[in-house]
């Protein structure tokens, strides 16, 4: 299984694979391709300020629909146990996102340098 984050996510949508590596294209034509609850959360915050021009549900629609793409569904005081380690960042969606990951240990897709740094499942 791989995690997918919210700027991945919208590439995803995009179909704006090109600056995705040839291994990040294999595990998502490969492995399952989840994405955290705070992802979700987040597009949808991104849409009610203007940066997206479509909701969270159609984003998650589409991708569910190319992708085979699943919410992840772990129970969330579970996925909040791991972010209360995530003491690097401030972000709440970033600690949970990746919490969600570290959670499962899976790879998490992310262009974002600061995740890179502190999860070495990270990949771009």
């Amino acid at each position: 299984m791989t995690y997918v984050d919210t700027h991945a996510l919208v590439r995803l949508y995009e179909g704006d694979l090109g600056q995705l590596s040839r291994p990040v294209q294999r595990s998502i034509a490969t492995e399952d391709v989840l994405v955290s609850p705070a992802a979700v959360l987040e597009l949808e915050l991104l849409y009610e300020i203007g940066r997206l021009r479509v909701n969270a549900s159609r984003v998650i629609e589409v991708l569910v629909d190319e992708l085979d793409l699943r919410v992840c569904d772990l129970p969330f005081h579970t996925v909040v146990r791991y972010a209360l380690k995530e003491g690097w960042s401030r972000d709440p969606f970033d600690r949970l996102i990746v919490a969600n990951a570290k959670a499962n240990d899976a790879p998490l897709i992310t262009k974002d340098q600061r995740i890179h740094e502190h999860y070495r499942r990270a990949i771009w």
